[in-house]
């Protein structure tokens, strides 16, 4: 802790949301300082050479269209503070069965034209979300509140309430258009029978269109990098390799903001009541991931060519396969044909990666807090797609639930979105009616189990601080 500190607010936790609430603050004229455990920045948007010298991998998130196009990261001058987006071609591949894939475009136009008969059936779904984007992100990405667009809202509201597998079967009637919509809505983490699903394949497919799905050039660090850049400029200040395990260790300061999910928030010796406390405690995490990152020779040998013009790929082969994948792992199981979501960054970003050669970053989901090692089924869908992929692996490195959670205490479980986000904690998030105060004067949680829920948009940290501007106002 700096000496002599004082500062107006403090903030635990360097990950997007916590830098999105001490720039807010800061932004407001308050004095701010971030606390971080680990000696580097970032959460979720870190990148390490894990695997040989010079292979640079994402640990967590690898793809953001959310981070492109979230209304807070759009308001900053992130661009003077060396963040550069790089864009693929195709923004999504979803390889099938038969030799060919679903491809996402920038285009929309030309994404339904590849669709063939389903071309028309997508540009009726997805085309009003395109159109209307600008108009439905403040609201989308906010606690519950009375909406700006009220009728556009609404009409979201009906569609992305359903579930993923009835809105795919009813909307196309083809393989192709059935797997790249359940793929999309399979980042989800739900079934694809339960409720909601479809609102995360409706948002994430509007955003390949409206914004893209780029990487950060140099890594994701780069997006935690510059928004540090731009919080110093302000008069910041982040202290590293400084855990929080009480709120005695922080100096006194008017706001408190942690960048941690609700059972971390159990975990500090805060005084608090116990009815809140049984609220937090009933609060509930997803299924976790098995992360694992290639060091490769080459890049991957997809049989289909849009699978080697696109950053990522989706592997699951057709709807219904992944739709039993996601299944299995909600009843406790851990798939023998798991959903893998996949990224290639170098494709278009050779600076992680020895002249010539790549690098690869995959995950499946998987039971909470699974320890079983997943290697070997994942590998096995990549090369079902990519015939001679193992050849080219150089190096590997993995990390189960388990090990996740060690890394970064905010994964419980494994749990990437920071608390399963079905129709109850859409609702709830962690409780009904404050999702970002707590019963302690100035002290708030800004993490991914608050609104909007996970993904690197920082607007959790963003409306938390907001709040909590307005409450010093009062």
């Amino acid at each position: 802790m700096p000496p002599n500190s004082t500062p107006d607010a403090v903030v635990v936790g360097s990950g997007p949301n916590g830098l999105a609430a001490a720039i807010t603050l800061a932004r407001a004229g308050l004095s701010v300082t971030v606390f971080e455990e680990y000696r580097t920045i970032g959460g979720g948007t870190r990148t390490e050479e894990l695997t040989l010298p010079g292979f640079w991998h994402d640990v967590c998130s690898a793809v953001h269209p959310l981070g492109v196009a979230s209304p807070f990261f759009l308001s900053l001058p992130l661009h003077e503070h060396g963040l550069e987006w790089i864009y693929p071609e195709i923004q999504l591949a979803h390889p099938l069965p038969d030799g060919t894939s679903a491809l996402l475009y920038r285009s929309i136009d030309k994404t339904a034209e590849l669709l063939g008969s389903d071309g028309k059936a997508y540009l009726r779904l997805m085309s009003p979300l395109v159109r209307q984007w600008d108009d439905l992100a403040p609201d989308l990405l906010a606690p519950l509140h009375y909406p700006q667009h009220p009728l556009a809202m609404l009409l979201f509201g009906l569609r992305g309430i359903t579930s993923a597998q009835r809105m795919g079967n009813s909307c196309f009637k083809e393989p192709a258009a059935r797997a790249l919509f359940a793929g999309l809505a399979a980042h989800s983490f739900l079934p694809l029978t339960e409720p909601l699903s479809s609102a995360f394949g409706l948002v994430l497919g509007a955003l390949g269109h409206v914004a893209g799905w780029p990487v950060a050039k140099g890594g994701s660090r780069m997006i935690a990098a510059a928004l540090a850049s731009y919080l110093r400029s302000l008069g910041g200040e982040i202290v590293t390799d400084t855990g929080i395990n009480s709120l005695t260790e922080l100096p006194k300061a008017r706001l408190t903001m942690l960048d941690l999910t609700p059972r971390q928030l159990l975990k500090i010796d805060a005084p608090l009541p116990e009815r809140y406390r049984q609220k937090i405690e009933a609060y509930r995490y997803g299924p976790g991931v098995f992360k694992i990152d290639w060091a490769l020779d080459a890049p991957i040998p997809w049989a289909s060519e849009g699978c080697r013009r696109a950053t990522t790929v989706h592997l699951a082969g057709t709807a219904d396969e992944l739709a039993r994948s996601e299944r299995e792992v909600s009843q406790g199981k851990h798939p023998h044909h798991p959903f893998v979501l996949l990224a290639q960054p170098t494709l278009v970003d050779q600076s992680r990666a020895p002249l010539g050669k790549h690098v690869g970053w995959a995950y499946c989901h998987v039971p909470h807090g699974s320890t079983v090692d997943m290697t070997e089924r994942i590998e096995a869908q990549v090369e079902r797609f990519a015939p001679g992929f193992r050849s080219l692996v150089l190096a590997r490195h993995t990390r189960n639930c388990a090990e996740l959670e060690r890394y970064n205490r905010n994964l419980i479980g494994g749990d990437i979105n920071g608390g399963i986000q079905d129709l109850r904690q859409f609702m709830a998030r962690p409780t009904l009616f404050s999702p970002y105060r707590t019963p302690l004067k100035g002290l708030y949680l800004c993490s991914s189990g608050t609104p909007p829920g996970g993904g690197v948009h920082g607007m959790c940290g963003y409306h938390a601080a907001s709040l909590a501007l307005e409450d010093i106002k009062r």
